[in-house]
């Protein structure tokens, strides 16, 4: 069994895992619809807002459109 991180240790996925890819493909798809919003409101709307919105409306189906 893993021992447990330190709560001031920081846990990142190795670079290669499918964590870490799902990371990064999270990441891409999260500022790309940040730009969306951006670009229809006419200003950046940050990227907290951003995220919401995007884990509140696409998270989910993007993920299950890339495990087929």
């Amino acid at each position: 069994m893993p021992a447990e991180a330190a709560p001031d240790e920081e846990v990142s996925p190795r670079p290669g895992s499918t964590a870490y890819r799902e990371f990064l493909a999270d990441r891409e798809e999260l500022l790309r619809h940040k730009w969306l919003l951006s670009e229809r409101a006419g200003r950046d709307v940050g990227l907290e807002s951003a995220l919401l919105d995007w884990v509140d409306h696409h998270r989910n189906a993007m993920r299950k459109k890339r495990s087929k």
